[in-house]
């Protein structure tokens, strides 16, 4: 368990695809939080983290199954306020001598709904319901509901298929509503964490410059005199990573930039450029395209890519570990999303939905252990440590970039040509955007070359060539996302440019899919 000076709000995780989220909110606020999964939280553990106030979130199980999740009930009596969102409130319902019952169709609400406030009034919602109308909207996804309040609750606000929407017992600050205010969806959701946190007593003392002083010391604790090799690919979490990690160990790190033959147009060369010209780090430029392309030939199962990718990283960096004298760790710019995405945050129960190349440790054969500095930071608090760190606004601003580059961004069997055809093509497109001023309204954009060909004229002639399609989200996190709603003239524009630049695209279409359903990335 990391240790801190602040104070800290335990999330204890049951489960919801949408827990980060909670922790986002909070850091938002300055507030320092770790989710950590159900199972790990026991009575040693609550006591030992001693949390300043907790949340229970949301989960996919029913708490009227045996054996369903539950909190330890020390965390009742420790006398900090609980936070429980939608599972987390029938679990403290339930717990508590209430009585939550099974899904029914008249009772179940999911996406949007509407809560009207009762007579009672209390201090975690306000700044709610001010709309005319007097009600909030909030994001709903449940199928059991809370039948009968738990003894010492009263009910704050209502819906149509929660009558129980917004309860709470002030007298031991317990805090219970059904809907998820962490999410986009909930509009006025990060008020409700406010109050929260202010209703605890949390001051907001988190901040970058403290998340750099002890991740520094602790990287300092962990390595020791031992040296570290980083997985730099020029993005910007593996380049804050190395500046991290450089800042704290000095020449103690070596870092190796794989060039894996499925990098963007030039970026191996500005990349290489950039560090040596700019940095002083032991930096190592190992091209292995030949590698990685020969072992992917054939291959268009998007999960055995990235394993396939992920296996070929692990070989290149022990090959270069065995050459580095004292290299015991390996270090890389895993982000708090890839974690969620690939297994729930310290082994929680939330479904995968994809595997990562560069999350779930390494291999006992490397030899080496794994520093992740990064591993509980979102996208825009890993770009704001950059900033703490002195990287300048262009290079922190840039899109991300998978580690697996163009290899998820070619569905189906990954070519040579295809990935000439595509780094020109992606090239054009951000230029596009670039040009039209764009490119900071958008989260990421890249294009992707579609497995298959289509007819099209051109010259009076007829031609059978590969289509494109284009994407461009906004987000916050990355958790969810939107698509971009670009003018119809940016697009014709867009397209014309790519067709008459680049041989051997002859169609461009334009992904307007959010996440959910779809993943940014198309594989």
């Amino acid at each position: 368990m990391t240790q801190h000076s602040h104070d800290r709000l335990l999330i204890i995780d049951f489960g919801s695809q949408v827990t980060q989220l909670i922790a986002r909110r909070l850091r938002e606020l300055n507030v320092y939080c770790e989710i950590h999964p159900y199972q790990k939280v026991t009575d040693a553990f609550l006591a030992e983290f001693a949390p300043k106030a907790i949340i229970f979130s949301g989960g996919p199980d029913s708490v009227t199954r045996e054996g369903s999740p539950r909190p330890p009930q020390s965390a009742y009596t420790m006398g900090v306020p609980i936070l429980g969102i939608c599972y987390g409130q029938q679990v403290m319902m339930q717990d508590l001598g209430g009585i939550v019952e099974a899904g029914q169709s008249h009772t179940a609400e999911f996406g949007r709904a509407y809560v009207k406030p009762t007579e009672l009034k209390t201090d975690l919602f306000n700044g709610w319901f001010l709309d005319p109308n007097g009600r909030e909207q909030v994001w709903m996804s449940h199928g059991d509901h809370v039948a009968k309040l738990a003894p010492g609750f009263d009910v704050y606000g209502t819906s149509s298929g929660a009558p129980f929407a917004m309860t709470a017992d002030l007298e031991r600050r317990f805090y219970a509503v059904q809907f998820h205010p962490e999410v986009h969806h909930t509009p006025n959701g990060a008020t409700l964490y406010a109050n929260f946190v202010k209703l605890a007593g949390f001051t907001g003392d988190w901040t970058m410059g403290a998340y750099r002083e002890e991740m520094i010391q602790k990287i300092r604790d962990e390595v020791g005199d031992k040296k570290v090799i980083c997985a730099l690919s020029g993005g910007v979490d593996s380049s804050v990573t190395g500046i991290l990690l450089h800042e704290a160990i000095g020449d103690q790190l070596t870092c190796v930039f794989v060039d894996h033959g499925m990098l963007r147009l030039n970026e191996a060369e500005q990349v290489v450029a950039m560090f040596r010209e700019n940095y002083n780090l032991n930096l190592i430029h190992a091209d292995e395209s030949d590698l990685f392309l020969n072992a992917l030939e054939g291959v268009s199962d998007p999960e055995v890519k990235r394993k396939t990718i992920g296996k070929l990283f692990i070989d290149v960096f022990q090959k270069y570990a065995n050459e580095i004298e004292g290299a015991e760790f390996l270090a890389q710019g895993t982000l708090y999303p890839d974690v969620i995405e690939s297994v729930s945050f310290s082994g929680g129960p939330s479904v995968t939905i994809k595997s990562h190349h560069n999350v779930g440790g390494l291999p006992e054969k490397m030899g080496l252990k794994l520093v992740e500095p990064l591993r509980e930071l979102f996208k825009d608090e890993v770009r704001a440590l950059g900033t703490e760190l002195g990287l300048p606004a262009s290079f922190i601003g840039r899109h991300p970039f998978p580690g697996p580059g163009l290899a998820i961004r070619c569905p189906g069997e990954i070519t040579r040509e295809k990935l000439d055809i595509l780094r020109k093509a992606d090239a054009i497109y951000i230029d596009q955007i670039r040009k039209h001023g764009l490119y900071d309204d958008i989260w990421q954009a890249f294009a992707a070359i579609l497995p298959m060909r289509t007819v099209g004229v051109m010259g009076d002639g007829r031609t059978y060539d590969f289509a494109l399609a284009l994407r461009a989200v906004t987000s916050v996190d990355g958790m969810t996302a939107d698509y971009y709603p670009f003018t119809h003239e940016f697009l014709g524009e867009t397209s014309t440019r790519i067709i008459n630049e680049v041989q051997g695209i002859n169609r461009v279409f334009y992904d307007c899919t959010s996440k959910p359903p779809g993943t940014i990335e198309l594989e």
